[in-house]
Parts: structure tokens; C-alpha cells; sequence
């Protein structure tokens, strides 16, 4: 059925419109950034088939070109579109962040660092560098791969931070595997990182790790 032919109630845009984003489906959401769909199937049909076929908004949204553009009603077109929200969505965060004093807005960290680093092949370690009122100054990701003592360089992080005149960091890194649980490596390297940051009067505030849509807190569990 096209549509036009359903009742104005169950269209996604008259929908969104009259109740907000908020009160719309995945698929919903996903119909109006299609904005139509492919013969048999209508803007809403098609994406509840994406996302049966992806299982999730995450599998859809990080795939590769490649599979991304052989997927029934899309292209290169979509693609290109997508990774322009994506962009969009991580530099809201972004904004967002700079304007908040982080320590005390964990919420808007783990957001930013879920946008960020969430859906990554590789692990990367970032550190969000923080003024003397825990607001963010910039982020950085300094090292690639693997993250354990031999990967991570105390000394690189210090020379980071005083490039940015930091007052505090706030460290982070991502599990591919989607576990975010700590591992013994990640927890002697961040005490590493203190002692080292400590020696010039920065202090590390959290260690945050991402794994698939969970979030782990150094400061929370205590480890730091």
C-alpha cells in the first residue's frame, strides 16, 4: 500500500509532526530517510526489511559501502546521505560536550563516546582533554590497536596533554568485541597514565570503555 493511501495518523512525517520523533518506530524513523521505497514495497516496509535483515540500526548504519549500497532501495546516494547524519549527529555531541562540564554530565560522555568510538573494527585509545572547569578543550585519538602497556605511552600522553594545556583528562577506548568489561591490561595502563600525569599535576578523572552499546566507568566501578 503507498503512503498516500494510509490514514494521516500512520504516515511517518504527518506522525512525527504531530507527536514528535520520539514517538516513532525505528522503521518509522528509518521510512522517512529512505522517503520511498522500492515496487512491492512501500518507505516503511522497506526499512522494517532492512532491519530485519541487519537485526539492528547499529549492523545498518556501520556497514560498509560495499554492503551497504547491494541492499535493496539503497545506493550511493543513501549511503552518502547517512554518513552525512552520522557526521551531523557527532558533531551535535561534540557541541554539546564543549558547553557542559563533563565530569559532572556523565550522561553527555557516554553519549559522545558511544557515537565516537562504538561500531570500530579497531581499537583505538582517544583522551578528551578538559580546562580547569572539566570543559572540553578537544579530543584525540593517540594510539591504534591493541591497547596494553606496551601500545599506550605514558610519555605520549603527557606530552598531549601539555600541548593542549589540559587541566584534567578524561581517557577512553573501545572494545571491538562489544564486552566493555575491563581487562587487567586496561587497568594497569590507566594506573600508569595517572602516576605519569600525575608527576605534572593533571589528574585522570574516568577511563570509559566502549563496547557495543554499553559503556564502563573506571570512576564508577571504583578503579580510579
Amino acid at each position: 500500500m503507498p503512503l498516500t493511501d494510509l490514514p494521516l495518523s500512520a504516515r511517518p512525517r504527518e506522525k512525527l509532526l504531530a507527536q514528535g520523533a520520539k514517538a516513532l518506530s525505528d522503521a518509522e524513523l528509518l521510512a522517512i530517510f529512505l522517503r520511498t521505497g522500492v515496487p512491492g514495497m512501500n518507505a516503511i516496509e522497506l526499512a522494517e526489511h532492512l532491519l530485519d535483515i541487519n537485526s539492528t540500526l547499529h549492523d545498518l548504519f556501520n556497514a560498509s559501502e560495499q554492503e551497504f549500497c547491494a541492499q535493496k532501495g539503497l545506493g550511493a546516494a543513501k549511503y552518502v546521505q547517512l554518513q552525512a547524519v552520522l557526521e551531523l549527529s557527532r558533531r551535535y555531541m561534540l557541541e554539546q560536550c564543549k558547553r557542559e562540564a563533563l565530569f559532572t554530565s556523565p550522561q553527555a560522555v557516554y553519549d559522545y563516546l558511544t557515537i565516537q568510538l562504538r561500531g570500530l573494527q579497531q581499537e583505538v585509545f582517544m583522551v578528551l582533554y578538559l580546562d580547569s572547569q572539566n570543559q572540553l578543550i578537544k579530543d584525540e585519538v593517540l594510539f591504534y590497536g591493541t591497547i596494553n602497556a606496551a601500545s599506550v605511552y605514558p610519555r605520549e600522553v603527557v606530552k598531549a596533554a601539555l600541548r593542549n594545556n589540559a587541566a584534567a583528562l578524561i581517557l577512553a577506548h573501545n572494545h571491538p568485541s562489544g564486552v566493555a568489561e575491563p581487562s587487567q591490561a586496561d587497568k594497569l595502563i590507566t594506573t600508569k597514565l595517572q602516576q605519569a600525569l600525575a608527576l605534572i599535576d593533571i589528574n585522570v578523572l574516568d577511563h570509559i570503555i566502549v563496547g557495543g552499546e554499553n559503556c564502563v566507568s573506571f570512576a564508577e566501578r571504583g578503579l580510579i
